[in-house]
C-alpha cells in the first residue's frame, strides 16, 4: 500500500491548483481523478489575490498570453421594468490596481496545470475513481475503482458537487435550484473591449461579456431554461445575431466561434467544509451562480486557507479539517448569501425589491468611496480595510515626518 501525506480527490481547476501548492512544502500528495471526458469551452475571471497566489506557484508566465486584463467592469440595466438602476463602472485605477484580475481560458489553463503536475517529483497522479474511504488508525485509506488502496493522512475532496470525498466523509449539504441556464460562448467582435467587462442585468438573470485578448469576449447568458435550449440549438449566424443585439452593438459585429454549452443554474453549501482528516475545497463545498467572478476565486481561498492551515506546526492532520471548517465559514457563507440575493433580485418581480436594488446602484454610481470599499471587497475579502489602515499608516508617517 503507498501512502502519502496528502491525497487529493478531483483534478478540475481547483483539485490542480491545490496539489501544487499543497506540493510545494515537499509532502507527498496523491491527486485522484479519471481523465476528463469533453474539453471545457469556459473562461475563469481570476482576481487579483488569485494571481498573486497563481504567480507564487510559478504559474503566471505560461498562462499570461491567453489571458486579458479586466481594467473596468460596467453594469447596465437591460431590464424593461418601471424603475431602471443607472449605468456602474467600476474601474481598477479608483483602487490603485492595473487590473481587477484576468479572464483566462480553462482548457490551456488545465493543460498547463497538468504539466506541471505530470513534471512534479511529489505529486503521483491516479487516473482512477475513488471507490470508497474507510478510516485507519492515523491516517485515511482510499479504495481506488481498480481495486488498488493508498493510504493518505489527510483526505481533500476537490471532486464537485457529487462529491464522493463528502458522501463517504457523511457530510450532508444543503442545495436548491433556480428557473435560470446559463449560456456559456466565445465570441469576437470587430470593436476593441478596452479590457471592459460589460454586465447587463435582465428579468432572467445576467448577460456578462467578459474580455479574452485581441477582440474576443466570453459569454455568460443566463436565461430561462427553454430559452436557453432554444438559444443553444440555433445556427451560428443566428445566434451571433441575437447576441450582437442583446450586446446593444457595443461591440460591434459579433460571430460566435462555436456551438454553445448549457449547464442549469444552482446553488448548494455543505454543512461542515471539513471533518477530521477530511476537508472539502471548492465546488465539493460551495457552488453558486456565476455572478461576479467569486466562483473559483472563492475556492482558491479554500486552497490558501489550507495551505497556511498545513504550514502551522500546531495543526494536526487528524483536527486539520475541522480547523479549515472554522476558518472559512464566515467568507463562504457571506459570498453565498450574497450572490444569492443579487441573482434573486434580478429575478423578482416584487416593486420594492426592484426599488432596493437600483437605489444601491444608483448610490454605488454616486458615491466614489462606496464604491471603492464595494470593489476591493470584490477583489480580496478585507481588502477596505487593508486600504483604510495603510492609508491611515501613510497619514501618521507624513505627520511624525
Amino acid at each position: 500500500m503507498e501512502a502519502f501525506d496528502i491525497a487529493i480527490v478531483g483534478a478540475g481547476l481547483a483539485g490542480n491548483l491545490a496539489a501544487l501548492a499543497l506540493a510545494d512544502s515537499g509532502r507527498r500528495v496523491a491527486l485522484l481523478a479519471p481523465p476528463a471526458r469533453s474539453q471545457d469551452g469556459r473562461t475563469t475571471a481570476l482576481m487579483a489575490q488569485s494571481i498573486d497566489f497563481v504567480r507564487d506557484l510559478g504559474l503566471w508566465e505560461e498562462i499570461a498570453g491567453v489571458a486579458a486584463p479586466l481594467e473596468t467592469m460596467r453594469i447596465l440595466d437591460g431590464t424593461s421594468r418601471l424603475f431602471r438602476a443607472p449605468p456602474v463602472s467600476f474601474r481598477s485605477s479608483e483602487v490603485d490596481l492595473a487590473a481587477f484580475g484576468y479572464n483566462i481560458p480553462n482548457a490551456p489553463f488545465l493543460e498547463g496545470l497538468e504539466r506541471r503536475i505530470d513534471a512534479s517529483e511529489t505529486i503521483t497522479r491516479f487516473r482512477n475513481k475513488l471507490d470508497r474511504l474507510t478510516a485507519a488508525d492515523d491516517a485515511v485509506d482510499l479504495h481506488l475503482d481498480d481495486g488498488r488502496t493508498i493510504r493518505a493522512g489527510l483526505v481533500v475532496g476537490a471532486d464537485g458537487r457529487q462529491s464522493e470525498v463528502r458522501r463517504q466523509g457523511e457530510i450532508s449539504v444543503r442545495t436548491w435550484t433556480y428557473p435560470q441556464t446559463a449560456l456559456v460562448l466565445n465570441f469576437s467582435h470587430t470593436l476593441p473591449h478596452a479590457n471592459t467587462s460589460t454586465e447587463f442585468h435582465t428579468e432572467h438573470g445576467p448577460f456578462t461579456q467578459v474580455p479574452l485578448p485581441g477582440r474576443r469576449s466570453s459569454l455568460v447568458w443566463v436565461l430561462s431554461p427553454k430559452e436557453a435550449e432554444a438559444m443553444r440549438d440555433l445556427p451560428l449566424e443566428t445566434l451571433s445575431r441575437a447576441v450582437e443585439e442583446r450586446m446593444q452593438s457595443l461591440l460591434g459585429k459579433v460571430t460566435v466561434e462555436a456551438p454553445p454549452q448549457c449547464f442549469p443554474l444552482s446553488g448548494m453549501q455543505a454543512d461542515h467544509f471539513g471533518k477530521g482528516r477530511i476537508v472539502l475545497l471548492g465546488e465539493a463545498a460551495h457552488a453558486f451562480p456565476p455572478i461576479g467572478a467569486q466562483g473559483l476565486n472563492l475556492s482558491l481561498r479554500d486552497v490558501m486557507v489550507l495551505r497556511d492551515l498545513l504550514r502551522d506546526p500546531g495543526q494536526t492532520a487528524a483536527a486539520i479539517g475541522d480547523a479549515f471548517d472554522r476558518r472559512r465559514r464566515a467568507d463562504i457563507q457571506s459570498r453565498t448569501v450574497s450572490v444569492d440575493l443579487l441573482n434573486r433580485s434580478l429575478l423578482s418581480g416584487f416593486l420594492p425589491v426592484q426599488i432596493l436594488r437600483t437605489a444601491g446602484l444608483h448610490l454605488l454610481s454616486a458615491i466614489g468611496p462606496l464604491r471603492s470599499v464595494v470593489m476591493r471587497e470584490g477583489v480580496e475579502p478585507g481588502g477596505s480595510w487593508k486600504a483604510l489602515r495603510s492609508g491611515l499608516r501613510e497619514r501618521v508617517a507624513r505627520k511624525q515626518a
